[in-house]
């Protein structure tokens, strides 16, 4: 079995990997951090969970190890198309960078500006980025990009998808030519393509899965079932052990959806656009932590979390894109784990929702569910909600109702506050 010391990884970053479990590395990293640490343009291709965020991490952590940088002036840059992602990525490489003396830095919109123009000013090796508040804090003189060393493209699909492109390009304008570019993407559309021809140098491409994703780790089935049922079926989903991550179209379903799940006695989060920054960060914190074990989440989340260990993923509204269904779905069956998706329809939707799983990719195993039936109880592990209503922990000093989950100050849910967010 290769190691991370067979692979050229710095030693001092050994002892906390496997503090934290990590000893064995996956295939992408075994792929692309020989050539990342030698310095080499790398493209990667992998689906989310397959260890991107450590291919990457490690070689940066490697190559610039114990060093120092100027103030405004990063050495290197991990640039991330959602909050939530970029945040992942941080609280990943944080502690990492610390056992080789490097520094890192969250830069991301929904966040004070003042914490982070000061790290900036105090000097900063390594920064963690979205687009939009990076834009910001550049054109306010607070960062230049003429130091950078080695700049990271984490999801360049999505980036592209999301319409981050443009300013990306002006970034990598502003970065000298000779920095070493790390670029992973789950597919090579023509907008990532694009990137790899004008922007990396000669680079090594790793492939570690087709473009469609990793879809044979993964059961597939699509519940026929009557309108009616939906609703009990759903909850009796939700009561289910293990994680659990429900998609729904719109903001208002989310909140809707995660209020009616928590008064059949369910610990349940909602996370959608509409919620501030900090909701969705405590949100999050309380279903990787198992505070609540299931969550409901609009598109916003179908790349923007990563999270081990959910072994469903339901699709309560099904997506309208091939793309999205494969991006819901990845939530499950990561680093190398098996998982089930399940999307919900109705005996007059079946056939479109064939349709767009087979555009997908994806062969589902159709099948007829009643409340309590056999098929749901083997596929999901259905039970029967409690009933007491689950009552969510009231954040400190918040001074909102938009706790992430339903507000339960009296037992009742009631509307949360949304602000008019894009989904």
């Amino acid at each position: 079995m290769t190691s991370f010391y067979d692979l050229g990884v710095n030693p001092a970053l050994v002892k906390p990997l496997n503090n934290a479990g990590i000893r064995d590395p996956f295939p992408i990293q075994v792929a692309t951090l020989p050539d990342a640490i030698a310095g080499r343009d790398v493209l990667g291709r992998g689906q989310t969970g397959s260890g991107k965020t450590l291919a990457f991490g490690l070689a940066l952590l490697t190559r610039l190890a114990g060093r120092s940088a100027k103030a405004r002036h990063p050495l290197a840059l991990i640039l991330s198309p959602t909050r939530e992602l970029a945040m992942q990525i941080n609280d990943a490489i944080m502690p990492l960078a610390q056992a080789v003396k490097l520094d890192s830095r969250l830069i991301a919109g929904g966040m004070p500006y003042g914490n982070q123009r000061q790290a900036l000013q105090r000097g900063v090796p390594i920064l963690v980025a979205t687009p939009g508040r990076l834009k910001d804090l550049m054109e306010q003189g607070e960062v230049h990009l003429s130091d950078i060393e080695i700049v990271v493209l984490d999801e360049a699909d999505l980036m592209a998808d999301m319409g981050f492109l443009p300013v990306v390009k002006e970034f990598l304008a502003k970065i000298k030519p000779e920095a070493q570019k790390l670029l992973f993407s789950a597919t090579l559309d023509k907008d990532v393509d694009f990137l790899v021809r004008k922007y990396l140098r000669n680079p090594v491409i790793h492939s570690t899965h087709e473009a469609t994703g990793s879809v044979s780790s993964m059961e597939h089935h699509v519940f026929v079932l009557q309108p009616s049922d939906k609703d009990q079926v759903t909850a009796s989903i939700a009561a289910r052990e293990g994680r659990t991550i429900f998609f729904v179209r719109t903001q208002h379903g989310a909140d809707r959806l995660a209020d009616r799940l928590a008064l059949k006695g369910i610990p349940v989060g909602a996370l959608h656009g509409g919620k501030t920054q900090a909701v969705r960060t405590r949100t999050l914190a309380a279903f990787k932590s198992g505070a609540t074990k299931v969550l409901v989440a609009t598109d916003v989340a179908a790349r923007g979390i990563h999270v081990d260990d959910v072994s469903l993923v339901v699709h309560v509204d099904a997506p309208t894109d091939p793309k999205d269904y494969l991006h819901r779905a990845g939530r499950t069956a990561r680093a190398g784990e098996s998982g089930v998706v399940a999307t919900l329809t109705t005996t007059n939707q079946k056939g479109i929702v064939r349709d767009l799983i087979g555009r997908a990719g994806v062969r589902p195993n159709f099948v007829n569910i009643r409340p309590k039936g056999k098929e749901l109880i083997e596929i999901t592990g259905a039970q029967e909600p409690s009933g007491v209503p689950w009552v969510a922990p009231v954040a400190r000093n918040s001074g909102s109702s938009n706790s992430g989950g339903p507000n339960r100050r009296k037992g009742r849910p009631r509307p949360q506050v949304r602000r008019k967010r894009p989904r």
